[in-house]
């Protein structure tokens, strides 16, 4: 009996030796355990498909999308307004001003690149370093980017702008010019729960989206920047200025720009 308590002890001590030299370990290197619980979570089959399945929803739905009417988006999902206003409707009806519009006001190199536009990142960066103490931003995103966020995301944040990236590239990648500019005027947000440029012209201009002339066009287009602080009828000097512009970009460029795309 004596014998096997003295064992039990020695047993009992080892223990708390060896747990205590693992909590002495725990303090030395607090960061050791820490790598050691991720690197099995990582290695972990369903901690995977955790990470994947999103990745595997995004390739499927742009896939299915290239050819099926888009019905909803992140955004309208997202949104204060229930129930949104938004229709589908082909680009067969929409008018050509429409779509020259938003390429003039957001994206007027959309059919020279693949999704991102290097130049316009660089130089909207520059603006931005200038601009850093008075906290007005420019972005320097492209139609293609616009539509990634619309479609799959959440409006801010730097690290959506990480995961924007990769999807816009692979929409190009994926979708035509034409198809991608056809959900973009689809899916916009044009006003608190006005989504899609037929939505937007019937509730604004009282109009199918085929009826928009050019300066009704404009008039939408100066709206994307801040559609829900912005309204046509309750314009801003700022937004007035804006949509003269656009028409003016509108005038160069003309409807045969649209033949690049």
């Amino acid at each position: 009996m004596k014998q096997r308590k003295k064992n039990s002890s020695r047993k009992t001590r080892a223990k708390g030796k060896t747990a205590s030299k693992r909590s002495k370990a725990q303090v030395r290197h607090p960061g050791l355990f820490k790598r050691l619980f991720w690197n099995r979570l990582t290695q972990h089959r369903g901690f995977q498909l955790l990470l994947i399945s999103p990745v595997i929803a995004v390739i499927l739905l742009i896939l299915v999308f290239s050819v099926v009417p888009v019905p909803t988006s992140s955004f309208m999902l997202q949104s204060d307004v229930k129930p949104v206003a938004h229709k589908w409707v082909p680009m067969e009806q929409i008018a050509p001003w429409a779509a020259l519009a938003v390429i003039a006001a957001e994206d007027q190199r959309f059919p020279q690149h693949w999704g991102l536009d290097i130049q316009a990142i660089w130089q909207a960066a520059q603006k931005n370093w200038r601009n850093r103490h008075t906290g007005r931003r420019v972005g320097g995103s492209t139609i293609t980017q616009q539509l990634a966020k619309n479609l799959f995301l959440w409006p801010g944040g730097y690290f959506r702008k990480l995961i924007e990236a990769p999807i816009a590239l692979l929409l190009e990648l994926v979708w035509s010019k034409q198809r991608i500019l056809e959900v973009y005027l689809n899916v916009a947000e044009f006003g608190p729960g006005i989504y899609g440029i037929e939505a937007a012209a019937q509730r604004y201009f009282w109009i199918s989206a085929a009826e928009l002339n050019r300066w009704q066009a404009a008039q939408l287009a100066a709206l994307l920047p801040n559609p829900s602080m912005r309204h046509v009828w309750r314009a801003t000097p700022n937004q007035e200025q804006r949509a003269r512009w656009i028409e003016q970009q509108m005038q160069q460029l003309s409807l045969a720009y649209l033949d690049k795309l």
